[in-house]
């Protein structure tokens, strides 16, 4: 009796009054007009960060695909024997040492007798990529019975030359204005006349290292590189990550101590990623010794990097498991770390690998501690091992957009592209785990 009058009362202070008009409707109204506003509003931000990351992949794509296509030109090569091999052994070391760049030499001006001066003939060669001799050499080491033979080969285009198939080049502009010049122009039309001239699949940019020639740079060290410096990074920072996790999740007393270390892991999240570079030079560098430029230096820095974050992250999800489970494991007989590893990381890994995934992007894509550690330097081989000199894809990026040639704007973009794939391709194992580790309860 009580609840019906105290509600009857309550409705008649909220009805409106015989003077009184009922704005009821019209608030009705304006709330659902500010609903609309924000769905508005949502699906315009949505609208426009879409548009900017399509406009960001066009650009990118746009400039880097004509990096995974090269310029070819087709010559008839003679291996002359007299310059290959004189003495008829066929020794492997003689045929190396052999003046293939003569050979090249030849076969220009074969095509092109009119090249007769010295200037001319170094623009005539010029036309050609700098690893032109090295490609017979290779030639001829795989195929010795070549040698005495007039052959037609295809040698790579110099970067000009290439930049001028891909439309790079503005012939309209004046001959000082330009880096082809107007000899090497109608050599080029009278190449493409009679089929001399292909553009290929450039497979030597994914199998090849750097070079500082730029139709003959390559991604592989590069991609070799960060494959094993995050290999370096994942074995380290994962398991310590998970176990500081765990520790202080599900062991450590609640005490100053451990809100100590919480508080100066989320302060090591947030530090620049410059200074975890100093701590490694300082440290793995000059005091433990490790070699400059290696993956295993590199590891170990990008592992103290990420390593908050794996931290936070798996702690996070470990904390989001129900108690419920914990306790019941420990009802039936399990001890807190059978617990902790057989019933609750289990149903918490998929945020764990998450998070991992997380900061192992975040090292990918991580340059400026990797240049404090010396791995900013020219390599021009492939590592093999964690000790190797190497670099990585964003110093490699940043080694490339810093040259001043032509050709390596393009070896920028496309090394862009594959840094976005092999993010993905990151991406898309994590989610894979994820999926597979995932429980419901």
């Amino acid at each position: 009796m009580t609840d019906a009058v105290l509600g009857g009362a309550l409705a008649a202070e909220a009805a409106p009054g015989p003077h009184e008009p009922d704005l009821s409707p019209r608030r009705l109204r304006r709330r659902h007009a500010a609903e609309r506003r924000f769905r508005l509003y949502g699906l315009a931000a949505i609208l426009a960060a879409l548009a900017m990351l399509v406009l960001l992949l066009a650009t990118i794509v746009g400039r880097g695909f004509t990096a995974f296509v090269v310029t070819e030109i087709a010559l008839d090569v003679t291996f002359d024997e007299s310059v290959i091999d004189p003495a008829g052994r066929r020794e492997r070391d003689a045929l190396a040492e052999a003046d293939y760049r003569a050979l090249v030499q030849a076969a220009l001006l074969a095509r092109f007798p009119e090249a007769s001066d010295r200037a001319r003939r170094r623009e005539l060669l010029a036309m050609l990529g700098a690893d032109a001799p090295y490609a017979l050499r290779d030639r001829v080491l795989a195929e010795p019975r070549s040698i005495g033979q007039t052959r037609r080969t295809w040698l790579k285009a110099a970067s000009d030359i290439d930049g001028l198939a891909k439309g790079f080049v503005d012939r309209r502009l004046a001959e000082g204005d330009r880096r082809v010049s107007d000899r090497q122009l109608a050599w080029y039309d009278a190449l493409v006349a009679d089929g001399s001239v292909a553009r290929r699949f450039n497979s030597g940019f994914l199998t090849q290292a750097d070079s500082r020639a730029p139709e003959e740079a390559g991604i592989l060290g590069a991609l070799v590189g960060s494959a094993l410096t995050l290999a370096v990074t994942l074995a380290l920072s994962f398991p310590l990550g998970v176990m500081a996790a765990i520790y202080l999740s599900l062991f450590a007393p609640k005490n100053r101590w451990t809100d100590l270390i919480e508080v100066n892991i989320n302060n090591l999240a947030a530090v620049p990623s410059i200074v975890f570079g100093l701590l490694g030079l300082a440290v793995l560098l000059n005091t433990v010794g490790l070699p400059r430029s290696a993956p295993l230096a590199g590891g170990i820095v990008l592992a103290l990097l990420t390593l908050p974050t794996i931290i936070i992250a798996a702690r996070i999800a470990i904390e989001a498991v129900p108690p419920s489970i914990r306790a019941a494991a420990l009802a039936l007989g399990a001890s807190p770390l059978q617990a902790a590893l057989h019933h609750i990381v289990p149903l918490a890994m998929p945020g764990i690998l998450t998070g991992t995934i997380i900061g192992m992007a975040r090292a990918l894509g991580e340059s400026a501690p990797l240049l404090m550690i010396g791995m900013v330097a020219f390599v021009v081989d492939v590592p093999r091992g964690l000790t190797d000199a190497a670099t990585v894809l964003p110093v490699q990026i940043y080694l490339w957009a810093d040259a001043p040639e032509r050709g390596f704007v393009e070896k920028t973009s496309g090394a862009i592209i594959i840094l976005l794939v092999f993010l993905m391709t990151m991406n898309l194992v994590a989610i894979l785990l994820r999926k597979r580790f995932e429980q419901r309860w």
